[in-house]
């Protein structure tokens, strides 16, 4: 697979991005919820009750007399519509949807974070994982050039022209160079189920990978990127919209200490007859006073929009900072490759020159070894370069907001 081809199935399976789709939904509803008051309201009552009492009364003569009064459920049979409209509350509830929609959209802007939050893991740990295939081709050559100089040293013993020493030191270096091997490969391993895991496949699917392991040079225009990072990144835009949110709130809030006129009205009939009985009435109602609990809300609102404004500009130069990081980072590696391939380029040919000297039977086992572990050094070197440079490159994407 390509990496292209990683990402897409990370982003269709990944459960986070399901969670925080979950998440959008919910907070789109809660919109609704904001928003249900202003609408017309309308429920329904039926009710009856069976009741009976006995009261005492004296007549004419001067004896008291006990009256019983029996009520069936039939005589207070009671059926009505109820209907209800909030007719002006000067914008409280508008100002709490325009706060609920701003939420909303945070959620929004969290689904695009998860995706360029996923699609870096996987780019490292694609990357890494090219990385891991690369050192186990430098350690199995490694190996190779290990035994070569065994069978040298074990050929120069044998004629008597080499000490056994010699042969003993080529033998600890073979047996380094498969241990390096054993760990490339276990590497390897690890790296391939880090990178199902951030596909959100089984850890056991034996997934191949292109190779992208070169060297591209790309050149930076610092002033775009940042104007760039500014309009893309989703934390900056969070940032803006919570406190767009906050500043709903606050006027929400505010708008508390004024009153509320709805309209309301009823129509239905009642037994025993079911006579048709309808009200209609209009009410203003004002909280005077509470104890100064709308002041505390008001001035709570007031301090989180101040809070949420320090945010933004506190995100701002967040951005700027990973995006400036990113840059360095990038030009490091590019400087790192440059020099490794040049020291891999000295490391073969002092190998070379080293190889002939023992060959020839002028040069020491020792000065071979230590030529042999500079070159694989260098492979190393270079490898790691070429896995550093691919990661910082996937981090100034995500730095600069794109996946």
């Amino acid at each position: 697979m390509t990496l292209d081809e990683c990402i897409a199935i990370a982003l269709e399976g990944q459960p986070r991005i399901q969670a925080t789709l979950a998440d959008y939904a919910a907070a789109r509803f809660r919109v609704n919820q904001s928003l249900a008051p202003l609408l017309p309201q309308l429920s329904g009552l039926v009710s009856a009750s069976r009741s009976e009492s006995t009261s005492v009364s004296t007549n004419s003569r001067g004896v008291n007399v006990e009256t019983s009064q029996s009520r069936q459920f039939s005589d207070t049979f009671l059926a009505q519509v109820q209907l209800s409209q909030l007719l002006f509350d000067f914008g409280k509830n508008l100002a709490a949807t325009d706060a609920s929609r701003k939420l909303a959209e945070v959620a929004v802007e969290d689904v695009e974070l998860q995706r360029q939050l996923i699609a870096l893991a996987v780019k490292e740990a694609y990357t890494n994982t090219l990385f891991s295939q690369r050192l186990i081709r430098v350690q199995a050559q490694a190996v190779e050039r290990a035994e070569l100089n065994l069978r040298s040293a074990k050929g120069f013993f044998d004629v008597g022209t080499r000490p056994k020493s010699d042969v003993a030191r080529a033998e600890v270096d073979v047996a380094n160079a498969r241990v390096d091997l054993i760990r490339a490969r276990n590497a390897y391993r690890s790296a391939i189920v880090a990178l199902n895991i951030a596909m959100a496949i089984g850890v056991d699917s034996p997934t191949k990978i292109v190779d992208n392991l070169i060297y591209e040079a790309v050149t930076m225009d610092r002033l775009q990127l940042r104007g760039d990072a500014l309009r893309q990144r989703p934390e900056y835009r969070q940032a803006k919209l919570r406190a767009a949110a906050a500043e709903a709130t606050e006027r929400q809030t505010f708008r508390n200490f004024f009153p509320d006129i709805s309209g309301s009205g009823t129509y239905g009939g009642s037994q025993p007859q079911l006579n048709e009985t309808w009200t209609l009435g209009l009410t203003l109602s004002w909280s005077l006073f509470d104890g100064g609990g709308r002041i505390a809300k008001y001035q709570e609102a007031k301090a989180n929009l101040e809070g949420a404004r320090a945010r933004v500009k506190s995100s701002e130069l967040d951005i700027l900072q990973n995006v400036e990081q990113a840059e360095i980072a990038v030009e490091e590696a590019q400087e790192r490759i440059q020099a490794a391939q040049a020291l891999v380029a000295s490391a073969q040919e002092n190998f070379r020159l080293a190889q002939g000297r023992f060959d020839a039977g002028v040069g020491t086992i020792l000065e071979l070894t230590d030529a042999q572990l500079a070159l694989t050094q260098a492979q190393n070197t270079e490898s790691q370069a070429l896995a550093d440079y691919r990661i910082s490159l996937a981090r100034l994407d995500r730095a600069v907001g794109r996946r």
